[in-house]
């Protein structure tokens, strides 16, 4: 199995053409048939990591999602994050600000989402939307969206640093064509017409404008405590086999280990066993 920690991995510093990347590739598997029993392993690891995590609270998880209307963010939450225990996991939406949230810094609004310690969060988009939608619309100048990568490093840095955060990043990368596709099926399938919007449309007309944007969001912060990977996204399962090896294999790094226990064992197997005698004499 290719290690895609490795393969789809943005390494810091490196310069980024996202037409060199094929939104297309699915690695040795050919469908989502033969990809699912993989799938469903990294799953079930992640099910039982995340529970170590929790209870250890020495750690915490941050997924970052970001791509193109219909690049599957929602796909990712449903069928990878979906098998995480939801006692210590939340997903974070974030939608154009309000007036109250534009009163402050553009980082404001996302410091309350980020994981406590033993916690998971799941940003589907994010403050990246700040040097993303907010560059490609002119919605502030350039002297002010620039100066937001190092200000984001910093805001990653001080996560990764301060409350132990693993942080993982990942721009689902489709295609012109893919993306027109899967408009189709919403325009066809009645349970996926509540997704249209009119703004799929006017975002589309700036495609090349966004991967602009997205080459150097990843150039400037993709970071040794942050990473981003680029993940093929024309084939949903194998985004689901992607980013379902690449968060197992970052927690297992962890080393994570469960507590000892807080009470004498020996003495509370004495209770148990008063108790279950006491309640063997009542019947």
């Amino acid at each position: 199995m290719p290690d895609y920690v490795k393969k789809l991995i943005v390494e810091p510093g490196s310069k980024v053409k996202l037409r060199d990347f094929d939104p297309d590739y699915h690695g040795k598997f050919v469908s989502r048939d033969a990809a699912l029993p993989e799938i469903q392993t990294h799953i079930q690891k992640m099910d039982r990591l995340q529970y170590r995590m929790y209870a250890e609270k020495k750690h915490s998880l941050l997924i970052v999602l970001q791509g193109l209307d219909a690049s599957g963010k929602d796909g990712v939450v449903r069928h990878v994050i979906a098998g995480m225990n939801p006692a210590g996991c939340k997903v974070a939406d974030f939608k154009p600000p309000t007036a109250e949230e534009l009163r402050h810094d553009f980082l404001w609004r996302v410091h309350a989402h980020v994981p406590g310690k033993g916690d998971v969060a799941i940003f589907n988009r994010s403050h990246y939307e700040d040097v993303l939608i907010v560059r490609v619309h002119k919605l502030v100048p350039e002297k002010q969206w620039s100066k937001r990568y190092d200000q984001i490093n910093d805001f990653e840095r001080l996560l990764a640093g301060d409350n132990r955060t693993t942080i993982l990043k990942f721009l689902l990368h489709i295609s012109r064509e893919e993306q027109l596709a899967r408009f189709k099926q919403r325009l066809d399938d009645p349970d996926r017409q509540w997704k249209i919007s009119e703004a799929d449309y006017q975002e589309r007309a700036c495609w090349d404008d966004y991967m602009d944007a997205f080459e150097d969001m990843l150039r400037k912060t993709s970071t040794d405590h942050a990473p981003w990977f680029v993940i093929p996204a024309n084939h949903k399962w194998f985004r689901d086999l992607a980013i379902s090896q690449i968060i197992t294999r970052s927690l297992e790094d962890l080393d994570m280990k469960f507590p000892k226990p807080t009470v004498n064992l020996a003495d509370i197997a004495r209770k148990y066993h008063e108790a279950e005698e006491q309640g063997a004499g009542e019947k």
